[in-house]
């Protein structure tokens, strides 16, 4: 709603009546988005009418989202900015054979991993109001026969708090893992025997997901404290995790990354079941369509869906791998040349992806 104020204020007018017809102004402007006219509806921040425009744990309107990844300045022989990891091609084959997988726990170091994972799930679930149905998510049951609670309802506003405020922090493990490690070969002077490169990639590859995010939507000032708080807690616990059990740390990273297949599993099926219209037929932005090299006519969000839960399985799987190995000895298996090329051994595709990770026998 528009309100317009038409006053004559004279030119000896005091300063007390300025100061009152600006209160006035701004009461009116309150009460108009109190009002539901112009105003921020939950998450969801409509383009004001008057006033500045405020976000909390909000977005703004796609026509008023700033360019987040502009341009180089001063850079007039610069065409592009490529990647400097470039993402393997997966086909769409591959992609849908994805699935949802859980490793048996086998030891203490397990234990505690999963018990980690299951009790932040469990609090990120209860404060965004989520209710993951996992039979859905499995292809146990149709997503239409899903049930519907008003409260733990998604729509494409969710999903977007949800993986937004997921990939902000998902980049974490790989960045503090190949920095320990970077750190450690530089201090004895060893090899690291291929974990770095691998590690610093991974972190590469989740914070392109978040990139790709942020060109749909603009988070608000209180979802950026809620994710400085929650990468600095983040940070500094798996720093320290990381020094004293390097095995336990993949071994949690395989366990959150099996949530995030599950999780990306469910926002597919919603989009299958039409419960995410606005997503149907949405375009994937051009920063994904070039870094995942998606071919013409795959180029849906349900298509972007796919190549990110392809992404999180491959995580899954090399983490999983990481922690059956002995991180102070063995190579990297993923970035390792074999003795015999025509047996099924981890690479950096998903042709071979084995979603419990490999065993130590079958690599080393």
């Amino acid at each position: 709603m528009y309100v317009a104020i038409q006053t004559t204020v004279p030119p000896l007018a005091s300063k007390n009546g300025a100061v009152k017809l600006a209160l006035l102004a701004q009461s009116l402007c309150r009460t108009s988005r109190l009002s539901g006219h112009s105003s921020s509806i939950g998450f969801l921040h409509m383009q004001p009418q008057c006033g500045s425009s405020r976000r909390s744990f909000a977005f703004t309107a796609r026509t008023q989202l700033k360019e987040y990844f502009p341009p180089p300045a001063n850079a007039p022989n610069i065409k592009l900015t490529g990647p400097a990891w470039h993402h393997p091609v997966y086909t769409e084959e591959q992609m849908r054979a994805i699935n949802v997988a859980h490793r048996e726990t086998k030891t203490w170091s397990d234990w505690v991993a999963l018990g980690m994972v299951r009790l932040l799930r469990f609090g990120m679930d209860t404060a965004t109001f989520y209710r993951h149905d996992h039979e859905v998510a499995v292809g146990h049951k149709h997503p239409k026969d899903a049930i519907k609670r008003t409260r733990f309802a998604m729509n494409e506003r969710k999903w977007l708090v949800r993986c937004l405020f997921l990939e902000s922090v998902a980049g974490v493990p790989g960045m503090v893992g190949g920095m320990l490690r970077h750190l450690h070969s530089l201090r004895r002077m060893k090899r690291d025997n291929g974990w770095i490169e691998t590690l610093l990639e991974e972190a590469y590859n989740e914070r392109m997901h978040l990139l790709t995010f942020m060109k749909m939507a603009e988070p608000g000032w209180f979802m950026k404290i809620m994710i400085l708080g929650a990468q600095g807690v983040f940070f500094n616990g798996m720093f320290f995790s990381y020094l004293i059990s390097p095995r336990t740390c993949h071994r949690f990273v395989g366990y959150l990354e099996e949530e995030a297949v599950l999780t990306y599993s469910r926002c597919i099926a919603d989009i299958d079941a039409g419960r995410l219209p606005k997503w149907e037929k949405l375009e994937a932005p051009e920063i994904a369509v070039r870094y995942w090299n998606m071919p013409e006519g795959h180029r849906t969000m349900r298509d972007l869906l796919l190549y990110i839960r392809a992404d999180e399985a491959k995580h899954r799987e090399v983490n999983h791998t990481l922690g059956n190995l002995d991180p102070h000895v063995d190579p990297n298996p993923f970035v390792s040349e074999y003795k015999e090329p025509d047996k099924p051994h981890p690479s950096k595709g998903i042709e071979n992806i084995k979603p419990t990770g490999w065993e130590r026998n079958e690599v080393i």
